[in-house]
């Protein structure tokens, strides 16, 4: 364990059982169909990746940057795109795949981004979600685990840019980011 995580949350074979019950949810939902999945970077890189090696499915990959945080430890409240998709979305199913559902906004703004852009449909699947810390309604369609209300590091989720590349979900210690 990282001497900065103050515990492990979700171990490593408890993540890749459930990325790949999400992968099989996914083959059913899109069967038939080339959806564009849509990996907001950077948090939900390593997720998306080995959700979409699960899941079996002949799907267009791209890109984009949504982010309230910065460098900071808590939310700005005001999510903002940061790096807009390479490709149309338009007409399409698109497969958003996010690493964290906390206060909702960036997701609300996401929903708002895709149905502007004229995408047929939204699928959104999370790896985790903060309900404890929502301020707007809104679910997504997957979710693979509830957690609580704690400064998650690991599997893609970072502090100031660092901690993405554990294989595990911890708990940040706090004394790192109340300095």
């Amino acid at each position: 364990m990282h001497p900065d995580c103050e515990r492990i949350l979700l171990s490593e074979n408890e993540i890749a059982a459930r990325v790949k019950e999400a992968g099989a949810w996914l083959e059913k939902k899109f069967a038939g169909t080339v959806p564009v999945a849509v990996c907001n970077l950077k948090g939900s890189a390593v997720f998306f990746a080995d959700l979409l090696r699960a899941a079996h499915l002949d799907v267009e990959m791209d890109f984009m940057a949504v982010s309230s945080y910065g460098a900071n430890a808590v939310s700005s409240g005001k999510p903002y795109v940061k790096r807009d998709l390479f490709s149309s979305v338009e007409g399409r199913d698109v497969l958003l795949v996010e690493d964290i559902v906390d206060t909702g906004r960036t997701l609300i703004t996401l929903r708002q981004f895709f149905k502007e852009r004229g995408a047929k449909s939204l699928t959104v699947v999370s790896l985790l979600d903060k309900p404890a810390r929502r301020v707007v309604e809104v679910e997504a369609d997957f979710v693979c685990f509830s957690v609580e209300d704690a400064f998650l590091i690991g599997y893609g989720l970072d502090y100031a840019e660092r901690y993405r590349n554990l294989p595990y979900i911890g708990i940040l210690k706090r004394s790192v980011y109340e300095k």
